[in-house]
């Protein structure tokens, strides 16, 4: 399968540890991989007593609930991170999930390089990185087909987070009595697993102390046409205009061009084996999806910049705002695919198996074995989000062709999953279950902090959204910087972008603010007697 250079990338070391399959809604909403302090073995020690800790790559095995609504069908092995370098006795617990994918390279987390290691060192507490299920080597079964992912649901994952928090006796000293009830647990996550962070908040009341929720999607939507938008409305202009107008000439000659028109357009940009159109429109959103690889720490020497200016810089001078137009812009675009981006995005495989969706013997659709993430996240998209990233309604302008709908998408579930979604089906996910479930745009609950970015692909979904007003208060704070997709993550970005530092610290303030009513059961007990 093609991969993307990188997913949602905040820095470039471990860059392949957020890379993301290139397939129809190949991109996933994932935190960035982030690299520790010390390196992953590199030494550790308690930041009081001095004391060597277990290096930040040893792993840690928790015996999960296969179903939680029928605890007698057994256990599985949940893979877990763990550090103990500034807890102090009555410190919090942090606990993070990266989400859809493989959580081995994400101890960066464990450290003070992220948030979730700001909070512990400033609240003197021990953190957590914890895989999710049906990812990387956390998985209840052998392999993935349709029927060992009945327990693959949102639901399932939200109770995963509570029987680990009540339930798991830590390696550190004292860390079999900090559970929920006796120390106050932070929850962090980072787009699908900041939405997870909220949707865990609404559905356990009470089981976390706080949440901080960073480029939370929190709204499942089946046609995600805004995703785009941020790119259009940051990107530069003369950059917009021009892939405007190149993706309508696309749309003018798949729709109503001449067979010997089609053939040179597709030849053009070395496309000739796909024969379906909407395949050869989708895949002009592979240099778009490059937005969501851009943080502050990148600027403007992340891919997609150098996609704009392969468009827009001719003999060393730049366009206007309204860009060259679709003559030069077309064979410009074409180049830049030609001279590198089209073979480094399909990584050896044919044309056919890197963008095309219509063989249903593509490994992409028939490979279901355990740690193959982009199966496993494709059945949440297919059952419970959606998230369809396509064409912008009519009347609005578009960088996605108008041959890319969300029933483009949708119909992979059918190859994906044919016992689930027989062929024809065309299904589209209970995304209004989902959204009532856990209150999506909705949601109010106290002690949660929501950061987001203005730049970031992903904020239509999320308590930011442009259409939905969501209001901050003291007790469910929304935080908004300049950043792209979870940029408030990383401390490196921080150095770069004032505005996601002053983020970060609205968030210290508050969380800190809400550590101090917490009260550990036993002590209640003892104050009643």
């Amino acid at each position: 399968m093609a991969f993307l250079h990188s997913l949602l990338v905040l820095l470039p070391l471990l860059a392949s540890a957020c890379a993301q399959l290139k397939a129809p809604n190949a991109n996933l909403p994932r935190p960035p991989a982030v690299p520790p302090v010390t390196g992953p073995d590199g030494p550790v020690y308690h930041s009081v007593t001095g004391a060597t800790l277990p290096p930040l790559n040893t792993t840690y095995y928790f015996d999960q609930l296969i179903d939680h609504t029928n605890p007698k069908l057994g256990t599985f092995k949940q893979r877990y991170w763990h550090t103990w370098e500034w807890y102090e006795k009555g410190g919090p617990i942090i606990l993070f999930t990266p989400g859809e994918g493989n959580a081995d390279g994400y101890t960066g987390y464990l450290v003070n390089r992220t948030i979730n290691g700001q909070i512990a060192q400033q609240e003197h507490g021990a953190t957590i990185v914890i895989e999710h299920r049906y990812y990387g080597e956390t998985n209840p079964f052998s392999d993935m087909s349709d029927k060992n992912l009945k327990y693959h649901t949102i639901q399932q994952a939200i109770d995963d987070l509570e029987y680990f928090a009540k339930t798991v006796k830590l390696a550190m000293p004292g860390g079999d009595s900090v559970g929920p009830a006796e120390a106050p647990w932070v929850l962090v996550g980072g787009s699908y697993s900041g939405a997870l962070t909220s949707w865990t908040m609404v559905n356990k009341p009470g089981l976390f102390r706080a949440g901080y929720a960073s480029s939370a999607v929190v709204e499942a939507i089946v046609d995600f046409w805004q995703y785009f938008e941020p790119a259009r409305q940051y990107m530069p202009k003369n950059c917009s205009a021009d892939v405007e107008a190149v993706i309508s000439h696309v749309d003018t000659v798949l729709t109503t061009g001449t067979t010997s028109q089609i053939s040179q357009l597709k030849s053009l940009f070395g496309l000739s084996a796909l024969t379906h159109a909407d395949d050869v429109a989708s895949a002009f959103r592979n240099n778009l999806w490059d937005w969501q690889s851009l943080s502050p720490s990148t600027g403007p020497n992340g891919t997609f910049y150098q996609f704009c200016d392969a468009l827009e810089v001719k003999n060393g001078v730049s366009a206007s705002a309204s860009g060259w137009g679709v003559d030069h812009a077309l064979d410009a675009w074409a180049k830049f695919w030609n001279n590198g981006y089209l073979k480094n995005l399909c990584d050896g495989e044919s044309i056919v198996d890197c963008l095309g969706t219509y063989d249903p013997t593509n490994p992409l659709f028939t490979d279901i074995s355990v740690g193959n993430d982009y199966r496993s996240w494709t059945w949440i998209v297919c059952n419970e989000v959606g998230w369809y990233q396509d064409a912008a309604p009519t009347g609005v302008p578009s960088l996605v062709s108008r041959l890319v709908q969300p029933a483009y998408d949708a119909r992979s579930c059918s190859l994906f999953f044919p016992a689930t979604f027989p062929e024809g089906s065309s299904p589209l996910p209970d995304i209004a279950q989902t959204n009532v479930a856990y209150e999506g745009w909705n949601v109010h609950i106290d002690r949660l902090f929501f950061a987001n970015g203005q730049r970031d692909p992903w904020r239509a979904a999320t308590v930011s959204a442009d259409d939905h007003y969501v209001p901050s208060t003291p007790q469910q704070q929304i935080a908004v910087s300049d950043g792209f997709h979870c940029s408030d993550l990383s401390t490196a970005n921080a150095n770069v972008d004032a505005t996601v530092k002053a983020v970060q610290q609205q968030a210290l303030k508050a969380i800190h603010g809400w550590l101090q009513g917490f009260v550990p059961a036993k002590r209640e007990l003892v104050q009643e007697v």
